[in-house]
Formats: structure tokens, sequence, C-alpha cells
């Protein structure tokens, strides 16, 4: 299908310490894809392929990390999570970085921003209709 995002990927500086914060915080498991692209590449697979969602990958980072404060200049991925509570705790205890903390989208969900342990940002989202 034309223009359905696919893929995502994210640059790191420590491979092993980002595979660790997205392996223990939200259980992605990976393979080695370095041979397909001659860098430290690995799939980033995020959930049972018959749940709604996409697959992704870590890559070495090739160029100077994000600042902090600095505008995007890339997409944001929001992560679903069924205990927002529990998630952020997780991603705080794992090395992350609360960015934008937890605030109500009115009558529908739970939303906020972190940053991981390579100083990506990303979102996690809580569905709930009595958010406020």
């Amino acid at each position: 299908v034309m223009g359905r995002v696919i893929h995502f990927e994210i640059h790191v500086d420590n491979m092993e310490r980002a595979k660790l914060f997205y392996g223990d915080v939200f259980g992605w498991t990976f393979e080695d894809w370095t041979a397909f692209t001659g860098t430290p590449y690995f799939g980033a697979i995020t959930g049972d392929a018959s749940e709604p969602g996409i697959n992704g990958a870590l890559m070495q980072r090739q160029s100077a990390p994000p600042e902090v404060n600095q505008g995007l200049n890339a997409f944001v991925c929001t992560m679903g999570t069924e205990d927002y509570d529990a998630t952020e705790a997780l991603i705080l205890e794992h090395g992350g970085k609360a960015a934008m903390p937890k605030n109500a989208l009115t009558g529908m969900a739970w939303q906020g921003y972190y940053f991981d342990t390579e100083g990506n940002l990303f979102g996690i989202h809580q569905p709930d209709l009595n958010a406020k």
C-alpha cells in the first residue's frame, strides 16, 4: 500500500545499551541484520504480527546525537501501553528521561514523551476514555 508507514529506524550511539532499553521497557526482540547493511543494524520485532503496528530497527548513529531542546528533524514514534504509569516507571528505571510528562488527551488517552538512553525522543500512549 502506498504511503503507509512500514518500517522505522532509531539511531543509537551504544547498540547494546539501546537493545537492553527497548527490550526491557517494551519487550522488543532483535535480529542482527548487519550483514545486509555493512554497519551495525538490528531489526526490532515490536510485537505479534497479528496485532496492529510495525517493526523497525536500531542502527549505529552516523552523526552527532540530537541536542536537548533542539527542534525535531525526524518523526517521533509513539508506543502503545495498557498501563501508562508502569511503562513510565520502566522507562525511568532503565535510563530514560521525561521530556514532556503524562498529560490527558481529554476523553481519549494519556500521552507523554521521553528520551531513550541514546537521546532520541519517543512517546507512550494509553487509551482511556476517562482521561481529563
